[in-house]
């Protein structure tokens, strides 16, 4: 059992907290499930500073048996590509891993390694939102990543878009990724938009020349990659920003934030 390690800090560890926190995250955006999303990309930060950007994403997903999703590893643990078969609990209850995708990725640059999960948030905190969407009915496939080179990521990608092909699998692809770390307000709005222009145009060698020319810290820029590699293979075709925004929007300091960005690829 892959405990939660964040709940508390991250969002609330009460079942009833979370859900409100949940419910603030949801206010205002209307809940409408477009069923041909492929991928997504959100932010991992705490709830309270891009649980609404997070969250814009999540109203739009559709149902589906499995979410494959990709997470910067923060950590330094375990295997370079590491996917977990554990059951993920959290304070909403358990989550069972998609063991049939993964004897699909035997083999494949994506080693089973649960090591590299044990106290990495970036895929934890993703997993209350599906709950809070879809109850208990879907499994995920927690994949970390902590070679990100394009190479690798669009090996990745492919692997992963092989394996929901052989399995006949229903399944959204979830990139969690904040943007720019601690840079005043407009340099990172300006370098994350950047950025997002080559998401958009679903263009991953361009992705990386951007990411590389102007410095730019996002942090899970190989899940990203992966993601648009492995929607594109599925058949998406066009990719959607939903929302951008950074933590100086709830702090009130813009002297060093961190950017948070909502996209949809179909």
């Amino acid at each position: 059992m892959r405990q939660a390690t964040v709940a508390g800090k991250f969002y609330p560890s009460d079942p009833n907290a979370l859900r409100k926190e949940l419910d603030n995250c949801f206010k205002g955006i209307t809940i409408d499930a477009k069923p041909g999303i492929k991928g997504t990309v959100v932010p991992h930060a705490g709830y309270i500073y891009s649980g609404r950007v997070a969250a814009r994403s999540y109203a739009v997903l559709p149902a589906a048996d499995t979410y494959v999703m990709f997470g910067p590893n923060h950590t330094g643990y375990g295997s370079p590509i590491a996917l977990s078969t554990d059951t993920w609990s959290t304070p909403l209850g358990k989550v069972e891993a998609d063991r049939e995708l993964e004897k699909e990725l035997a083999g494949s640059i994506i080693d089973q390694d649960e090591l590299a999960h044990r106290f990495e948030h970036s895929i934890e905190v993703q997993i209350p939102f599906l709950q809070y969407r879809f109850k208990h009915d879907f499994k995920i496939l927690p994949i970390c990543m902590g070679m990100q080179d394009e190479e690798t990521a669009i090996e990745v990608g492919m692997e992963i878009a092989r394996a929901i092909m052989n399995t006949g699998r229903k399944t959204v692809i979830i990139a969690s990724s904040d943007f720019t770390h601690y840079q005043p307000a407009h340099v990172a709005e300006s370098n994350d938009r950047y950025l997002i222009k080559a998401i958009l145009d679903m263009n991953v060698h361009e992705f990386y020349s951007r990411l590389y020319e102007k410095d730019i810290s996002a942090c899970g820029f190989g899940p990203i990659a992966a993601t648009i590699t492995a929607a594109m293979e599925l058949g998406a075709s066009r990719a959607e920003l939903l929302k951008y925004a950074t933590s100086g929007e709830v702090t009130g300091d813009t002297s060093g934030v961190v950017g948070y960005a909502s996209l949809i690829l179909e």
